[in-house]
């Protein structure tokens, strides 16, 4: 295996590592992270690094083939060979030659001679020559991850006097909030069942120009984790996108629901988007209800319309009554905005008290778009989960570009 590019070391100060506070990592980490949030073929990343140490040793991975889930941190395969770099200590920039990988989400793994290591994620879009050549498009939730980084505590998760989110900040301990629970287990069923797309962080949706070049490029696109927070201009557009025919997958609960702006890395907010108009059950067929509270645990999925969708189940053994998983954490559920026609597939009844329904969704629309909604959580973290996976399987063959019924 090759290195990837060329690796300088530079001295100095970077904005992404102002103020850190290592203390707020897990013990003896490198704290590393990209200010970007993607890069493409050819780009050459900074990668901003804190270390006492005197030497650096660093290599590319890309995260989902792993054979077996890692024990902790990000899990992948590695596409590069280690690189030991002089890093003399404190804080500086490493710069590396991004190379010709497939679309994905990848890191830096990084340790040092002191025995400390970290992590630093970003996604690879594809080169522009090959956009749309798989017809699905995956998008990572990045807004996501950074309202909920919790570094130095700047964000309106640790104080809601905060109104502004710096996205250029390392994640605490390397690795994206929640990504273990969340989202590994989707880029695990990916990696594992061969399947092809292009990958987006949110920045990389932002930049499509409209709905109808979504439509040109895509047929489906698939939020695989907790896309709760988007500017105006991607829900105009993923809106858009629908009512010309394109499918839509959520394989997570509470999307769409914050409207947030965004001035180059600073990430401001935040508005409900129901609040200006816009219930986000129009277009995914269900909407956040409530979260656990810190008091309701989560529970099993109970299927209630194999029935309806047996193209859904088909294959995992599961029918009506059938219980399996363990989900909640934020749920979703029908409204009064929800479409005419949308189908209840499976519900955990009254998981946050009476009436508090989780419940999953899907709906075709009068102009043949189908959009299906998780309506929990954490789903898509459990997409390499025997029964589970043979459900995500059945969803990309009815909503992708080689449609099955």
């Amino acid at each position: 295996m090759a290195v990837a590019g060329i690796v300088v070391f530079k001295p100095g100060h970077m904005s992404a590592l102002a103020g850190v506070k290592t203390k707020t990592d897990p013990p003896n980490t490198v704290v590393a992270g990209f200010p970007a949030r993607s890069y493409r073929a050819g780009d050459v990343a900074e990668l901003a690094v804190y270390t006492p140490a005197r030497k650096l040793r660093l290599e590319f991975f890309q995260a989902g083939p792993e054979r077996v889930r890692a024990p902790s941190g990000m899990g992948g395969v590695p596409i590069t060979s280690q690189r030991e770099i002089d890093w003399h200590g404190g804080s500086g920039v490493v710069h590396l030659g991004v190379e010709r990988w497939p679309s994905g989400l990848y890191f830096v793994r990084l340790h040092d001679d002191e025995g400390r290591s970290g992590y630093a994620p970003f996604v690879l879009r594809p080169a522009k020559a090959e956009l749309g050549h798989a017809r699905v498009l995956v998008v990572l939730p990045t807004n996501t991850w950074g309202a909920y980084n919790f570094r130095n505590a700047a964000t309106w998760y640790a104080n809601p006097a905060v109104t502004q989110v710096d996205l250029t900040r390392p994640y605490l301990g390397g690795v994206p909030p929640h990504y273990r629970g969340y989202d590994m287990g989707f880029l695990r069923w990916f990696a594992r069942n061969g399947k092809q797309a292009d990958f987006f962080a949110d920045d990389d949706l932002e930049s499509v120009s409209s709905g109808e070049e979504l439509a040109r490029r895509y047929h489906l696109i698939v939020f695989s984790g907790h896309e709760e927070y988007v500017t105006e201009h991607t829900y105009n557009i993923v809106e858009r996108f629908q009512k010309l025919g394109g499918n839509l997958m959520f394989l997570s609960a509470n999307n769409f629901f914050y409207k947030v702006e965004k001035q180059g890395n600073l990430m401001n907010g935040r508005w409900r988007w129901r609040d200006l108009g816009r219930p986000e059950a129009r277009m995914i067929g269900a909407q956040y209800l409530n979260w656990y509270q810190d008091t309701y645990r989560n529970r099993p999925l109970t299927v209630t319309g194999a029935h309806r969708a047996p193209w859904l189940f088909k294959g995992t053994g599961f029918g009506n009554g059938s219980r399996f998983g363990t989900y909640g954490i934020e749920i979703d559920a029908l409204s009064p905005d929800s479409p005419e026609g949308v189908q209840v597939l499976a519900e955990i009844p009254h998981i946050f008290g009476p009436g508090e329904t989780a419940q999953m969704t899907h709906y075709v629309a009068p102009n043949g778009a189908e959009v299906f909604d998780a309506g929990v959580l954490n789903f898509g973290g459990t997409a390499d989960n025997p029964g589970v996976s043979t459900m995500v399987e059945n969803l990309w063959r009815r909503l992708g570009p080689d449609h099955e019924t």
